[in-house]
């Protein structure tokens, strides 16, 4: 008795789990859990900006602030000179951006449509790059950018990231996609290398431009090893290099206003990410990017 007892209530579960599955609430709900421990962090984040340090110290902690407060926010702007380092962040990951779209975009096509000796092998060298990680190149990179005299400078922030190879492979991967009959009939009427690149290759690269874009942008907003060497002066720290610098008081972690300056050099990511992530997942799935 008891044994069929038991393998009625597992018939009975299994009955009940294949429903949920052919209705997808199985699924939607496990996702729903992962989104929601995804996002909490997220979320803690930003509560906690508007809390006090008192308050974000208290046990058992509390998630929604008792008495919210801009001040956090405030010292950013008055006492921690928000505005220069947001400005030099804003001007590196500018530059940055432009630079790969536009040298990137070049290697991409030479690679991708131009017939030149030793093409694979420079391929070859791009692919194998993107293989070495970037802390084995530190060392020689700085030393460079010191004996060019460079050093404590916006080119010396910009000039290393000008060109990464994986914007080089996004492009290649995309203009190789390109049909080669519009580029033949632009060189039959005339057409240069240049004028083909700009009013030919460029204008149907928008999906690939605006996911190197944010992968750009991404990486020079958030880098903070190379700028907090580079960089020599107050005057020219970027934002996660002044996040670094005065999250700290004089005996412990100010986490107020650590977290008030995690979500304003978050907050620019965020919202460019809204605005291009349709171009951005056109660009990963056109691409090839797993």
């Amino acid at each position: 008795m008891n044994e069929t007892s038991k393998s009625s209530s597992v018939r009975a579960r299994a009955s009940i789990i294949q429903r949920l599955s052919k209705h997808r609430v199985l699924p939607y709900a496990i996702l729903s859990i992962v989104g929601i421990a995804w996002v909490f962090p997220f979320v803690w984040m930003a509560l906690g900006s508007l809390k006090t340090q008192r308050e974000i110290l208290m046990k058992p902690p509390t998630l929604w602030p008792k008495q919210a407060t801009l001040s956090n926010f405030a010292q950013w702007f008055t006492q921690l000179h928000f505005g220069s380092y947001f400005t030099n962040s804003l001007v590196v990951a500018a530059v940055t951006v432009a630079g790969n779209m536009v040298f990137c975009s070049m290697v991409g096509y030479a690679l991708a449509k131009m017939r030149f000796a030793g093409k694979n092998i420079i391929f070859g060298a791009v692919m194998v790059t993107l293989m070495v990680p970037s802390v084995a190149t530190f060392v020689p990179l700085f030393v460079i950018i010191s004996n060019m005299g460079l050093a404590n400078t916006y080119a010396a922030l910009t000039l290393p990231f000008l060109c990464q190879p994986i914007g080089v492979f996004l492009m290649r991967q995309f203009i190789a996609g390109i049909p080669d009959a519009l580029i033949e009939a632009a060189r039959v009427n005339g057409a240069g290398e240049l004028r083909i690149f700009f009013q030919i290759i460029l204008p149907q690269c928008g999906p690939p431009l605006a996911t190197l874009s944010i992968l750009t942008f991404l990486s020079s907003w958030n880098n903070f090893l190379w700028p907090l060497v580079s960089a020599q002066t107050e005057d020219m720290y970027t934002l996660p290099v002044a996040l670094s610098l005065y999250s700290t008081g004089q005996n412990a972690t100010n986490y107020s206003v650590l977290l008030a300056g995690a979500v304003l050099v978050i907050a620019p990511i965020l919202l460019l990410f809204i605005f291009l992530q349709r171009y951005f997942i056109q660009g990963v799935a056109m691409t090839g990017i797993k």
